[in-house]
């Protein structure tokens, strides 16, 4: 499907009525968020082209320099993906977690060498840390928020990611309600949220992104930086 995507992509008068037909096909395939990536995994998909690139070069030059900034000894990551854009970081101790066995596959393989970081499967339903053994200094959430169309799994994960830090979140998405074409995307304003549930958690910095979503799919990201402290930090 991804294949076929690209080559519709790429070949003028074909785009808007072949990946409407695509898209259509993919909403009847679609069952969850969870199947959803560890289908695209197993299949030989990768986390996505956020992940490479200028992008990821983006995001690996802002994350890098705000540890290095802030001290930030350990970071927990939900949603660690293929380990593409973790391959840029330089974190002094990472632990990521996901919801797919075949993403972390990859990255056991990808980081088998690295002491510093360590890997788990997350599962959503089951996951109760109330001894704080995966809570660090830095939470981190990449491209994860607008891939959570189910609201029960968005409400349980924003749970989770604000519940890994003890003095920052960062989360890196869209945060504005709207609607798109593809089954798997849902993007939402999150910071709503973090004013109800987690209202101990305050806006420190936002960055906007180097190169911003500008109706080209294939360039451009819909995501910023929004970096959290808890309002006893003075950052």
């Amino acid at each position: 499907m991804r294949r076929l995507k690209a080559i519709v992509k790429r070949t003028p008068g074909l785009n808007v009525v072949a990946l409407a037909g695509i898209r259509l096909l993919d909403r009847f395939a679609f069952r969850s968020s969870r199947e959803y990536w560890e289908r695209r995994y197993a299949g030989g998909g990768a986390s996505g082209r956020g992940s490479l690139g200028l992008l990821a070069e983006f995001k690996a030059r802002v994350l890098n320099a705000f540890v290095q900034e802030h001290g930030v000894a350990s970071v927990t990551e939900l949603g660690c993906g293929d380990g593409s854009q973790l391959a840029l970081a330089r974190y002094p101790r990472y632990v990521g977690l996901d919801i797919s066995r075949s993403a972390l596959a990859r990255c056991r393989a990808r980081f088998a060498d690295d002491a510093t970081k360590s890997f788990f499967l997350y599962d959503p339903d089951c996951f109760i840390d109330r001894a704080g053994i995966f809570v660090s200094d830095l939470a981190l959430s990449l491209d994860v928020v607008y891939h959570l169309v189910e609201d029960r799994v968005f409400e349980t994960y924003m749970t989770h990611l604000f519940g890994a830090s003890r003095r920052f979140v960062i989360v890196y998405s869209s945060n504005a309600d709207r609607s798109s074409g593809d089954v798997h995307i849902r993007h939402r304003q999150f910071d709503r949220w973090i004013a109800a549930e987690a209202p101990e958690w305050r806006l420190l910095r936002h960055v906007p992104n180097d190169y911003p979503y500008t109706g080209d799919d294939r360039t451009g990201s819909p995501a910023d930086f929004f970096i959290y402290h808890r309002s006893a930090v003075a950052g």
